[in-house]
C-alpha cells in the first residue's frame, strides 16, 4: 500500500496504517469524533483536509481507504489534466460495476484545480462513482470552488503538538521493521525534545532529522550511536532555544504586553532575547500582526501594514537583514496609539453570530429578491445618493445592537458613527 522500501524515507515508512498509531489531530479522529464514526459506519462522504505539512492529512487518507478496504487513488493538482481524472473515474466506474469495490480519490494541492478540473469531478461526486478527499495547505473557502465545497466536508488539521512528535519519533526508534530498531542507537530526552520544537508541529520533518541524525553519527566506545541535544540542532539547522518551554512562552507573553503597553525598549529586548535563543523570527512578526489589530486596530491602522512588511521581508530576506524591518514595525507599534476596539466588536459579533440561530437576511439585501412584491423594500444604491443612504442592514431579531464602538484614540478619535448603527465616516 504504502510502496515502503529501506531506502524511502523514515517518514515514509514509518506512516501509520491505523487508527491506533497516527498520532495527533484527537478533534479528527478521536474515537467519538465525527469522521471516525463515519470510517466506522462505513458512510464517510466527499471531505477535503486543510492544514499545514506534515500534520497527517495524507496518511490519515491512506488508513481510511484501508479500513475501508477500497482503492486508492492518489492524483495531484499540479500535474494532472481532466484527461487523467477521466480515466480515474472511468476504471472507478468498471471497478464498481464488476468487483463492487469503492474507489477513493486523494487530490493533493487540490486548492490548484481550475474550475474546468473541478466541475469535471462534479458528477462523480453526485453519483458516488468516487469518493473525494482533497488535500490541501490553503484555505480551500478561498482557494477552491463552491461547487466542490458545497458536496465536501471540511477537516480543519493543527499542528501535531510536541508529546505527539515525540511519541512519533520514539516509535521509529524501536520498530525493527520499518524503523532505526536494528541500529544501536540511544536518544537522549533532550534531543527528543528539540527534534520536536525544531519540527514546529511538523511529523514528517521531525523524523527526516531523527534519520538524518541516525545515519550521520558514528558509533562510539561502546558501539552505541548517541544522539545527543548538540547532534539535534546540527540536524534540525536549528540552534536549541537558550531558555526552556516555560522561559520561552513567558518571553513571547513579555513580548507583546511591550507592545500593548507602548514600552518600544523592552518590545526590542524581548524580541531579540528570542531571536538569538533560535526562535523563528516569522513567529514574532505573526504576534506582533495580530496585536497591530488587537490593541491598536483603528487607532492606527498603519501598523498592520508595517507588520505584514517585516513578515514578508522575513519570508523574502530571512535573519539578520529582515531584522531591521522587523523592529521598524514593532517601534512603531509599540510608539502608536491604541485601542482595542477591533477586538472588542469582534467578540460582540461573534456571540451574536453565535446565538442567533434563525437570522433572516432583510429582503433587500439577498442576492436575488423576488420583483413581485411590491411592498417589500427596494435596496438603495448608496453610489447612487453621493455615497449613503440610511437603510437597514442588521437583521430584524438583533437591529440596532451595536458591536464596533470607535475609540477616543489616535485616528478614531475622528471618527464619527453617525446614528450608531447605521453609517460612520472620517471627518
Amino acid at each position: 500500500m504504502f510502496g515502503q522500501t529501506s531506502k524511502a524515507p523514515l517518514a515514509d515508512r514509518m506512516r501509520p496504517k491505523t487508527f491506533e498509531d497516527f498520532v495527533g489531530q484527537e478533534h479528527i479522529v478521536g474515537k467519538n469524533q465525527l469522521l471516525r464514526r463515519a470510517v466506522s459506519a462505513s458512510s464517510l462522504g466527499n471531505c477535503i483536509f486543510f492544514g499545514p505539512p506534515g500534520t497527517g492529512k495524507t496518511t490519515l487518507a491512506y488508513i481510511i481507504s484501508e479500513s475501508l478496504d477500497a482503492h486508492f487513488e492518489k492524483m495531484n493538482a499540479i500535474s494532472s489534466t481532466v484527461s487523467d481524472l477521466r480515466e480515474v473515474l472511468e476504471q472507478a466506474k468498471k471497478r464498481s460495476l464488476f468487483e463492487n469495490k469503492k474507489t477513493f480519490i486523494l487530490l493533493d494541492e487540490c486548492h490548484r484545480w481550475n474550475k474546468t478540473q473541478s466541475d469535471s469531478l462534479l458528477a462523480a461526486l453526485e453519483d458516488g462513482t468516487v469518493t473525494f478527499i482533497g488535500s490541501t495547505t490553503e484555505n480551500p473557502y478561498t482557494s477552491m470552488t463552491r461547487a466542490i465545497i458545497s458536496r465536501c466536508r471540511v477537516f480543519e488539521f493543527k499542528e501535531i503538538e510536541s508529546e505527539n512528535i515525540v511519541k512519533a519519533l520514539k516509535r521509529a526508534v524501536l520498530d525493527k521493521e520499518n524503523g532505526l530498531g536494528g541500529l544501536a542507537l540511544n536518544v537522549t530526552e533532550e534531543a527528543y525534545q528539540h527534534f520536536a520544537w525544531a519540527s514546529a508541529g511538523d511529523v514528517r520533518t521531525a523524523l527526516n532529522a531523527l534519520e538524518l541524525g541516525a545515519l550521520t553519527t558514528g558509533y562510539n566506545s561502546e558501539r552505541v550511536i548517541e544522539i545527543t541535544k548538540e547532534v539535534a540542532e546540527q540536524c534540525s539547522d536549528k540552534k536549541s532555544l537558550a531558555v526552556d518551554e516555560n522561559l520561552y512562552f513567558d518571553l513571547l507573553s513579555a513580548f507583546c504586553k511591550s507592545i500593548r503597553g507602548s514600552d518600544s525598549d523592552a518590545a526590542l529586548y524581548y524580541s531579540q532575547r528570542l531571536i538569538l535563543a533560535g526562535c523563528d523570527a516569522k513567529i514574532i512578526a505573526r504576534r506582533l500582526m495580530a496585536h497591530c489589530s488587537e490593541d491598536i486596530g483603528m487607532a492606527d491602522s498603519n501598523a498592520m501594514l508595517l507588520a505584514q512588511a517585516a513578515y514578508f521581508a522575513i519570508e523574502k530576506m530571512g535573519v539578520p537583514e529582515a531584522n531591521i524591518p522587523l523592529a521598524h514595525a514593532i517601534i512603531y507599534a509599540c510608539e502608536a496609539e491604541k485601542s482595542n476596539s477591533v477586538v472588542v466588536a469582534l467578540g460582540k459579533a461573534n456571540e451574536a453570530a453565535t446565538l442567533l440561530k434563525d437570522d433572516v437576511v432583510p429582503f433587500h439585501l439577498r442576492n436575488h429578491p423576488s420583483t413581485n412584491d411590491e411592498k417589500k423594500a427596494k435596496y438603495l444604491y448608496p453610489h447612487a445618493f453621493g455615497g449613503y443612504v440610511k437603510q437597514q442592514y442588521l437583521p430584524n431579531k438583533i437591529l440596532g445592537q451595536e458591536f464596533y464602538v470607535p475609540s477616543s484614540n489616535g485616528r478614531e478619535k475622528n471618527l464619527v458613527k453617525k446614528n450608531k448603527r447605521f453609517d460612520w465616516f472620517f471627518m
